[in-house]
Parts: structure tokens; sequence; C-alpha cells
């Protein structure tokens, strides 16, 4: 029988570039924090707090970008030639390359997702423009970075058992980037499936697992 929790939105203003996640989780969500609770934030958000995002017009596109990005389902992160360009300046143009070739082999055998495997994490995370909430609608947003160390960060800062650096859409897709010292990421990433965050006009990029070291 699957456990069962309490999930609480904390509301915030919009986070940019000149806040500090820590801080702005004691500052909207110190009231609701338990001793046993574990503290989810959105990864795009973490980043953005990080100074993780670019503008496309500051990228400049390659013959790769412009070749690859177009075998990318439209509604993907990477299909246009700004976002692909952003992801092999990260990852290095060979690295994707043959990750694109890998995957389109794989796909005919009936196998998905090589591509991210082998892509290197920013495939799995970058964000497109208007992938995200404004003002950063108009940028591209990278992952985070440390996401443990993150985690860790807040869980001591805040009192609480843990916390949890997540990455969730309203695709049933949940992966749980970095958490700290006693919290199962497997288990955080099943209990957010439902994207419980609202990184939009809702404003809830912060979301509080309640009683996870009870149950």
């Amino acid at each position: 029988m699957s456990k069962t929790y309490e999930i609480v939105p904390v509301p915030t203003r919009i986070l940019t570039i000149h806040d500090d996640i820590v801080e702005a989780i004691n500052e909207y969500g110190k009231d609701k924090i338990g001793p046993n609770d574990v503290i989810c934030v959105a990864e795009s958000v973490v980043a953005i707090t990080q100074g993780r995002v670019r503008r496309p017009e500051t990228i400049k596109p390659t013959f790769f970008s412009r070749i690859l990005s177009p075998l990318f389902p439209p509604f993907g992160s990477i299909s246009n030639w700004h976002s692909m360009q952003a992801l092999i300046e990260c990852e290095g143009k060979w690295r994707i390359f043959f990750a694109v070739l890998a995957g389109a082999v794989a796909k005919c055998v009936g196998i998905a997702g090589v591509f991210y495997r082998l892509g290197g994490e920013q495939a799995r995370l970058i964000d497109d423009a208007t992938g995200t909430m404004p003002p950063y609608d108009k940028h591209i947003v990278y992952g985070p970075t440390e996401p443990f160390k993150v985690a860790e960060r807040i869980a001591n800062s805040t009192g609480a058992f843990g916390a949890a650096v997540a990455d969730v859409n309203d695709l049933k897709r949940s992966c749980v980037l970095g958490v700290s010292n006693g919290v199962d990421s497997d288990e955080v990433a099943r209990i957010l499936l439902d994207n419980p965050f609202g990184n939009a006009s809702q404003k809830t990029p912060i979301v509080i697992i309640k009683n996870y070291r009870k149950n």
C-alpha cells in the first residue's frame, strides 16, 4: 500500500537572479516548515537564482545547431537553433552529435531516451525560451549547479528534515536532481509525480512534503 502525504505549496513573489533560494524559502515558508518535513524546490527556479540564464540573441548558432535542432519535436527544449547551440556549448559539439546519432539508431530498434542518456546532464535540463516563468520566459535557462549542496543548505538553514531539488512537469515526468542526507530521491520523485509546483502565474515554485519522516 503506497503512503500518502500532504503537500503544501508555498506562494512567493517572482524570484530572480538577485535572490538567494535559501533566503527566499525562509522568507516565504518558514512558518509552514516542520522538523519532519521535506522542502522541494523546482530546479528551474534554483537555476535562475544561480544566474544560469541567457538571452537567445546573445547566442550565435553554428552549423551543428542548425542541422541538429530540427531533428527534435517542435515542443522540445532543444528544437530551435539557439537552445541547441546553448547545449552544444555546455556539453561539446561532438558529444551532442554522437548522442543524436546513437539516439536515432536506437529509435530504429525501439529504444527511446538514448540521446538524453548520452548527451550530458544539460540535455535533460536545459529549458528553451518560454519554458519557464516571466520575466525569464524570454531566456534560455540551464540546469542548476550542485543541487545536492543546495538541498543540504536548505535543510540546514530551515530546520526541516530534508530538502530536494526537482525537475517535474505536467507530462508525468518527475526527476529529483539532488537531495539532502536521509531523503530518498526516488520516493520524492514519486510523491511529486502530479506536479504540485506552480512556476507561472501561481508563483509556487516551492512545496513542502509534510511529515515525510513520520511516514
